[in-house]
C-alpha cells in the first residue's frame, strides 16, 4: 500500500457508499450504515496508519482499490 490516506478523504469516500456521520467525540468521527447496520470509527488524522485502515475498509466490506476507487 504506497498511498497514504487522511482522515477527511476516508470520511468522503464512507459517505459516498451510504456511511452518514453519527457524531464525533474527540478527532474520532462515528459512522453509521443505516442499511447493513456497520458503525465504523474514523480518526480524523492527516494521515491514517496502516493496521487502522485495514480494520475500517474491512468492517466497511472494501477492498483497497475500491477505497481508490472512491477517491
Amino acid at each position: 500500500m504506497s498511498k497514504t490516506f487522511s482522515g477527511n478523504q476516508l470520511v468522503k469516500a464512507l459517505r459516498r457508499i451510504g456511511f452518514v456521520v453519527d457524531h464525533q467525540r474527540g478527532s474520532h468521527i462515528f459512522m453509521h450504515n443505516l442499511e447493513k447496520n456497520i458503525t465504523v470509527i474514523v480518526p480524523q488524522h492527516k494521515e491514517i496508519k496502516k493496521g487502522t485502515l485495514n480494520s475500517i475498509i474491512k468492517k466497511a466490506g472494501l477492498s483497497i482499490n475500491d477505497l481508490k476507487n472512491l477517491i
